[in-house]
């Protein structure tokens, strides 16, 4: 299998924290470093006490879903995590997961709860954005002004190019800067600060400054009734802005730890949260700081006939779309052939969006010789077509069928019309059985 070439120039850790001591943007000090991270401390915070509210909204079938790890047990394995809070040469050990605490966490809970962590053991952190102070629309930020003061958590003015801005500036003179847009469909006026400002000065620099300490948090996907407005996927126009990372989790767990590891990473991070998940995803999370890595995805469901990837929300759909494949109800039946029923899918969740999993994607499509691909972005310069195109130029003579692409129609998210935009699991069902038959 021929080698990936480099797809960006992102740059490992350690970061570089200040500007150099010949910086011209003197008068101004930088921070000196950061201490060592204190450990977690003893006491629960305040917000460690509450429990999600119930699920439910416009996708309920989300709270019983088996992607979702709703035991101490599950949570504590999860694939990859990686613990902050021990020495490096006991990380990973056997055993050392069995004193640790879980907590049950919607979404948005999970969300706060990696920037309640960011802010107590990053005395540099910041949290800015409009109505980040009162707790945000979607509640992710709920109290976090009372408990780390005003000075570290606090609105903006309403322009998504000068919270970008202000981001770059802080991240550049050595700040944490943790910002969010409010809508993702609103992210577009910032589109010049994050494709032409912190995805290039580092390059534009030789390394002298960079903004690798600046993370862009948005809800993004539709919910059932956001509109032309509040209902969009923009992480395909951002892919070809080489040096930011885009990162879409699908639940809680995976929300904390993908989310810390953003923060943390050497390069800025648009961070993409599917608002439909925010209430209706609801699981256990371990309380401790940790973080899932960047970069990788992760194989939910082990198959062999076909590999079916996606991210965020429409993994749920995903799944409900196999359900179908296995026991397809009276109106479906004549349409599954009982010879593909019992067909193993191989479920991939991409994770991370730039710079993606393509190891990972090869060796699962080179064993099933099959993909189908959906996002709820248009079909149009999608992460599908990205991804289609890679596999097809590497796999082409091992693939039994050619890809497929299930997304989001060509048009504005119409709001009477939103249910119909959406991927859901009938048509993916649909193109999981022209892949399985061609």
């Amino acid at each position: 299998m021929p080698a990936h070439p480099p797809r960006t120039l992102f740059i490992p850790r350690p970061r570089p924290r200040l500007l150099p001591a010949s910086s011209p943007l003197a008068p101004f000090t930088p921070r000196p470093p950061r201490p060592s991270s204190p450990p977690t401390p003893s006491r629960p915070l305040a917000h460690d006490a509450a429990e999600p509210p119930p699920p439910g909204g416009h996708l309920p079938s989300v709270a019983t879903s088996r992607l979702l790890r709703t035991s101490r047990d599950a949570a504590l394995r999860a694939p990859a995590i990686t613990w902050n809070d021990e020495p490096d040469a006991l990380r990973d050990e056997p055993g050392t997961h069995t004193a640790r605490q879980t907590r049950k966490m919607n979404t948005y809970q999970a969300v706060r709860d990696a920037m309640a962590i960011a802010l107590l053991k990053d005395d540099s952190a910041l949290v800015f954005g409009e109505d980040v102070a009162f707790g945000g629309v979607f509640r992710c930020t709920m109290n976090l002004a009372e408990e780390f003061g005003r000075d570290r958590v606090f609105n903006t003015p309403l322009t998504e190019q000068g919270i970008a801005g202000f981001g770059i500036g802080l991240a550049a003179m050595g700040h944490t800067a943790i910002a969010e847009i409010q809508f993702s469909d609103y992210i577009y006026p910032a589109f010049d600060q994050l494709v032409n400002e912190a995805a290039k000065l580092r390059y534009r620099t030789g390394g002298a400054y960079n903004v690798g300490a600046l993370t862009v948090r948005a809800p993004t996907m539709s919910v059932g009734h956001g509109g032309l407005y509040h209902s969009q996927s923009p992480e395909g126009f951002f892919l070809g802005a080489a040096g930011i990372k885009i990162v879409i989790p699908r639940s809680p767990l995976q929300a904390k730890g993908l989310l810390l590891a953003s923060i943390r990473d050497p390069n800025p991070v648009i961070f993409l949260e599917p608002k439909i998940l925010y209430r209706s995803a609801i699981e256990q999370v371990p309380t401790a700081d940790f973080e899932l890595p960047l970069g990788k995805a992760e194989v939910l469901l082990p198959g062999d006939a076909l590999t079916l990837l996606s991210y965020g929300t429409p993994l749920y759909h995903c799944e409900a779309a196999l359900s179908l494949l296995r026991t397809p109800p009276p109106a479906l039946d004549a349409l599954v052939p009982p010879s593909l029923r019992s067909a193993k899918i191989e479920l991939i969740d991409l994770r991370t969006i730039m710079p993606w999993d393509l190891p990972t994607v090869l060796r699962s499509v080179a064993k099933t010789r099959r993909l189908v691909i959906v996002h709820e972005a248009g079909r149009s310069g999608g992460v599908g077509a990205e991804i289609a195109s890679e596999v097809m130029n590497r796999l082409f003579l091992q693939l039994e069928a050619p890809v497929r692409r299930v997304t989001g129609w060509d048009t504005p998210v119409p709001l009477a019309f939103e249910k119909f935009y959406i991927p859901d699991a009938v048509r993916i069902l649909d193109s999981v059985l022209e892949t399985l038959q061609y």
